[in-house]
């Protein structure tokens, strides 16, 4: 059972709900790790193909970034892009051994197209090896969704429930986050308490001893309540070189928006980006100490250096680097920049789960201060439904080509009854990139010269 301080929810049944599932999880880890649950060979799992998108990707992948030790648990890959060379490299990678892999598809819906075209390129691959895709898949995804019913009706090797009201990019503690980490051996009940003790501290309300709300207030003060400078992450540690790209969903896709809540326009936003210390010594550190004021950066250092690694000509790696972060910190400060700084003692599931606890918490109170609201996308949607309009454009057009006759992208145009000449020729010049079926008349540099047809 979880300490009393992990579950706070509206109604005992939601609370009842999440030990039941995280108990889930943790036990099937356990079950995956120890060979209690084999593939239909009879052999142990040795490999995890993780398929999401968004948050449903970089929130696994800090946590196998950040916490898997070496030998210890099952290998991942993701598939978090419809990239064709991307999905290739990845199939390619596990080629030798499908047999033992875990197949895990990651979808709220269940009809996002990202994560429903790869699971459907490595189905295809494994299939094609004689595989059962059943056996050993996974679906993590929203109750009645399109994949919870295919991956029932099929009946998949399991399945884990993702709320309604958990959104992607705050996951990490649901299964999406969870279940990773457990099959890497790592302890989800403390990732899940360093949450909860989190949560405790940023209900105080007096904001002097709120670490979310003194986050907040320094965003602010920093960007003028407008976002008017960049955020940017330095971690002094490789295993968490991935947290400022897990910030920048986060952060941006929550904070990002057109509207306030009353409807009027306000373009709030605030950027992120980073990479890691000491290699940021060597990359964009000069111009955060000498070009454009435009910025905060985040200083994240982790103050024990683990084992393993001796001082050797009296020289430690981990001193060292304490230097590089202490003079980085400093010359900045000379400079006249703003800078943040967050110290963890060790990083370990718990700190893990308080940091994003803090950042997602931190989300929240400055979207209160700005008036947007955090967990909506209407920007993401958006380009979701242009996506998806672009290719039932592309439809229509190889419909239209399909007798045969040479058409400029002005006849396509107007047999098709669209003003969007541009796509038309996005659209025609990838067709004949990839098809030689479609050929090319003129110049790409003069689009109004150029005809296609089909051979």
């Amino acid at each position: 059972m979880f300490p009393p301080t992990i579950i706070t929810a509206p109604t005992s049944e939601i609370a009842n709900k999440i030990e039941k599932e995280v108990d889930s999880i943790d036990t099937f880890g356990k079950e995956i790790l120890d060979g209690a649950i084999r593939n239909p060979n009879g052999d142990r799992y040795t490999d995890v193909l993780w398929i999401g998108i968004g948050g449903s990707g970089l929130g696994p992948l800090l946590m196998i970034e950040a916490l898997k030790e070496y030998g210890q648990g099952l290998t991942f890959h993701f598939l978090d892009n419809i990239d064709p060379i991307g999905i290739n490299q990845s199939l390619n990678r596990i080629q030798d051994r499908l047999a033992s892999t875990l197949f895990v598809i990651v979808s709220k819906s269940g009809g996002t197209p990202e994560p429903r075209i790869a699971m459907q390129q490595a189905r295809y691959r494994f299939e094609s090896f004689g595989g059962n895709w059943a056996a050993q898949s996974i679906a993590i995804t929203m109750f009645d969704s399109k994949l919870d019913k295919q991956a029932k009706s099929e009946g998949w090797l399991r399945t884990f429930d993702m709320p309604d009201w958990v959104g992607g990019r705050t996951s990490i503690t649901s299964a999406v986050g969870l279940l990773p980490a457990a099959f890497i051996g790592s302890d989800i009940r403390k990732f899940l308490d360093g949450a909860a003790q989190m949560d405790v501290l940023t209900r105080n309300m007096n904001s002097l001893r709120n670490p979310a709300a003194l986050l907040t207030m320094a965003w602010w003060k920093s960007g003028e309540g407008k976002g008017t400078r960049d955020m940017v992450i330095l971690p002094y540690r490789d295993r968490l070189q991935v947290f400022s790209r897990y910030l920048q969903q986060l952060v941006m896709e929550s904070l990002g928006k057109k509207h306030d809540r009353n409807g009027e326009k306000v373009n709030q936003g605030l950027s992120v980006y980073g990479n890691k210390g000491s290699t940021d010594q060597h990359a964009y550190i000069q111009q955060l100490r000498d070009g454009l004021d435009n910025y905060f950066a985040t200083f994240i250092e982790v103050l024990d250096d683990g084992t393993g690694i001796k001082p050797l000509n009296n020289t430690n790696p981990g001193d060292y680097l304490s230097g590089f972060f202490q003079g980085t910190r400093q010359a900045l400060t000379e400079g006249g920049k703003q800078s943040v700084t967050l110290t963890m003692n060790k990083l370990d599931p718990t700190t893990l789960g308080a940091m994003v606890a803090l950042f997602e918490r931190a989300v929240g109170l400055y979207a209160e201060l700005i008036n947007i609201n955090a967990y909506d996308q209407p920007g993401v949607e958006a380009g979701k439904k242009a996506a998806s309009e672009i290719l039932l454009l592309k439809e229509e057009i190889i419909r239209l080509l399909s007798d045969g006759f040479s058409r400029s992208i002005n006849d396509i145009a107007l047999s098709i009854s669209t003003n969007s000449s541009e796509s038309i020729y996005f659209i025609i010049r990838h067709l004949a990139a990839n098809n030689n079926r479609y050929v090319i008349e003129g110049d790409f540099s003069d689009p109004k010269s150029i005809k296609i047809r089909i051979v």
